[in-house]
């Protein structure tokens, strides 16, 4: 773990991964929760950091954070999320050949998954979630689409992702759902945040028709 003062009232916590950066988001937000932490203005987790922002006292809790051990988070901490999604993405038969298993095998393998929201990025109301495991990681295209749909449920490297909106990407994408992921009338405007738990789950055609 490297701390990196960020200007005069922030640090970056670099770490070694993903997991060990979920691990320490987790558990600033204990802390903070529970009152055994000086408050900060915001917590933002990256893919192997996290970066605190309006730390009154930027030395004294550098010293703090070095005295810390940051356990893996609780398999049941954070809010569970259900997205049903209909798997028919145009990619499902490449992820199938690159798993070495049928495109049921891959549906059973990614709704049986207990995702978790790592951090967000690259649009509004995109999250980027854990879950699959090692075995399940995939590349992205060769060639990016310039169009991939909204409510796309597509797969990148460690990672699932939902397409909040029409954009430009390159992940392979497996299935479609019509949640809405980013809404300026709710708080918070993302469904997914960092941390939240996401399970997916499997709709017939004729539900989703």
């Amino acid at each position: 773990m490297r701390l990196l003062p960020v200007g005069q009232d922030s640090l970056l916590v670099d770490l070694d991964g993903p997991d060990e950066a979920q691990a320490w988001h987790a558990e600033l937000l204990r802390r903070i929760g529970t009152g055994a932490l000086a408050p900060v203005r915001e917590i933002v987790p990256g893919e192997k950091t996290v970066l605190l922002y309006g730390v009154r006292d930027l030395p004294g809790f550098q010293a703090e954070l070095a005295r810390w051990s940051a356990p893996p988070p609780a398999a049941d901490s954070g809010d569970l999320v259900e997205i049903p999604v209909r798997y028919d993405g145009a990619d499902l038969g490449v992820v199938a050949e690159l798993w070495g298993m049928s495109e049921d095998e891959v549906v059973r393998v990614h709704s049986g998954a207990e995702h978790r929201v790592a951090f967000s990025g690259f649009a509004p109301g995109f999250a980027y979630m854990t879950g699959l495991g090692e075995p399940y990681v995939v590349p992205r295209r060769a060639e990016p689409r310039t169009s991939v749909p909204a409510g796309s449920v597509a797969l990148a490297g460690h990672y699932t992702g939902i397409y909040p909106r029409s954009s430009p990407g390159g992940w392979q994408l497996i299935g479609r759902t019509s949640v809405t992921l980013w809404d300026l009338e709710r708080q918070p405007a993302a469904l997914l945040v960092p941390g939240t738990r996401v399970r997916f789950v499997p709709l017939s055609e004729e539900v989703t028709a």
